[in-house]
């Protein structure tokens, strides 16, 4: 051996392997192991002149063996049961002060009670929630890391020479012990749900609403990423829009159905946010859509039971107005998951900055977005955590607030679904009454069930009653 491995991977399918070659890279010798040693071995030998700095090992023994001490090793193995057998596998072969890093997308209980069961062995963890699918892994993702903060200290330099930069600055932060970390990623999924399906509700208005043709759409979403919607994702709806599909020569959208897969994330964040009573409504909507997109016999029948009210035509919104639609939306998106970020990390007590996580989420992952910058500057001094009454951002909001409007609007009258921004919409009307109807909601409550109220005139005395006589 010529070199000792200053970490290593454990799962080497294409995060993984990104991964690992993305470190060797920037200069830090690996070791590799995968369930599969011939794939180990053609992953090392299919590695160039970076193979050089890639050990691969036949066994996790020799593995183990193969890395420095204190060892630092990355799982990168699918969430869930996969990672319970590894650390499993890993525990009896290591020794206290050793890392166990999960880079995959676990759920953020799993990696509290993870930091706490290897605590007690005197193992350290870390788990590190890594944005930006495979070309991010290889070439830069924005990275989060919540646990054990002196796991973290001893791999920041690997994962800072490796992480996607902004301005020179590394897009990687710990954000708090036990599951912090891949909280912060599942809410990231959770906006990146909301982001897309706006998207994806615009392109709908556009081409049914509009009947345009898709070179055409490519060309407005082209243009709206020279604006403030500069994005990774508008960037890749543009390649999208003027894909054609080899087979046919059609538009490539064309022959894909639509049908939007999900790999639980979302889900997590919506749930995440009920169990703290936290508003989400954007990536709720974006959730059940997802969740609709997939019964296509109910949508079937829908479609013949009830025709769209005005065949589809949403009348005469101008290009600019549905991207304002869009800007408000993603705006009021953003919001609703800082918020709750806010929140967990008050009630966990982690030790969370907001603008840290705007900043690392300015390259690299899925959510990149030239709003960003802006948002972590916001959020230095956002009031009750929320970004929309940042004056960056409520001057903003208020000047594309009427074409949401309008949007919303149109869609509706048209009967062309718009979940996300309606849902976006309804959530900002709410948070700008500073007198709603909840106090009928509350005298109903107290009216069939006695659950009591407070006075207007008698503050901070609850358990009020009305003078109902009923029974």
């Amino acid at each position: 051996m010529t070199v000792t491995p200053e970490i290593g991977v454990i799962g080497l399918g294409t995060m993984g392997a990104n991964l690992a070659l993305n470190i060797a890279e920037a200069g830090h010798p690996i070791a590799v192991f995968n369930r599969t040693p011939e794939k180990t071995f053609a992953f090392a030998e299919s590695a160039g002149a970076l193979s050089e700095r890639i050990v691969p090992t036949e066994s996790l023994e020799a593995f183990v063996a193969a890395l420095a001490s204190p060892r630092r090793i990355l799982l990168m193995v699918p969430a869930g049961d996969a990672v319970e057998e590894q650390i499993a596998a890993l525990r009896p072969l290591l020794d206290a002060g050793d890392i166990l890093i999960d880079g995959g997308n676990s759920d953020w209980q799993d990696s509290t009670r993870r930091h706490a069961e290897l605590g007690r062995d005197g193992l350290h963890f870390l788990g590190l929630g890594v944005s930006g699918g495979a070309e991010g892994a290889r070439h830069g993702p924005s990275m989060m890391a919540g646990g054990s903060e002196r796991a973290y200290e001893a791999v920041a330099p690997i994962l800072r020479d490796i992480a996607a930069r902004f301005d020179g600055e590394p897009c990687v932060a710990y954000l708090g012990s036990g599951g912090a970390g891949h909280f912060v990623k599942t809410v990231h999924n959770g906006i990146e749900y909301a982001d897309m399906q706006m998207i994806a509700e615009v392109y709908g208005l556009m081409r049914d609403g509009q009947g345009r043709a898709m070179p055409d759409m490519a060309g407005v979403f082209a243009r709206w990423n020279a604006g403030p919607l500069e994005s990774y994702l508008i960037e890749i709806t543009v390649e999208v829009l003027g894909t054609s599909d080899p087979e046919t020569g059609k538009p490539i959208l064309s022959v894909i159905a639509d049908r939007a897969g999900q790999k639980g994330t979302g889900r997590w964040t919506v749930m995440d946010a009920q169990r703290r009573a936290a508003p989400l409504p954007a990536v709720e909507a974006a959730v059940t859509a997802r969740v609709l997109s997939g019964e296509g016999a109910w949508r079937s029948k829908g479609a013949q039971l009830f025709p769209d009210p005005a065949a589809g035509a949403i009348g005469p919104l101008s290009d600019e107005q549905l991207e304002q639609a869009l800007l408000a939306g993603k705006i009021l998106a953003y919001s609703q998951g800082f918020a709750l970020l806010a929140k967990a990390a008050r009630e966990e007590e982690w030790s969370m900055s907001l603008p840290d996580v705007a900043r690392i989420w300015r390259a690299g992952c899925i959510i990149r977005s030239g709003l960003l910058d802006d948002m972590a500057t916001a959020l230095e001094s956002a009031e009750m955590d929320l970004l929309a009454f940042a004056p960056a951002f409520s001057e903003r909001l208020t000047q594309t607030l009427p074409a949401l409007r309008a949007t919303v609007a149109a869609a509706t009258l048209s009967g062309l679904p718009a979940p996300a921004l309606s849902s976006a919409l309804g959530h900002f009307d709410l948070l700008r009454q500073a007198r709603g109807t909840a106090d009928l909601i509350q005298g109903l409550r107290d009216r069939f069930g006695a659950h009591g109220f407070e006075r207007l005139d008698r503050p901070g005395e609850p358990g009020q009653h009305g003078p109902w006589t009923g029974t």
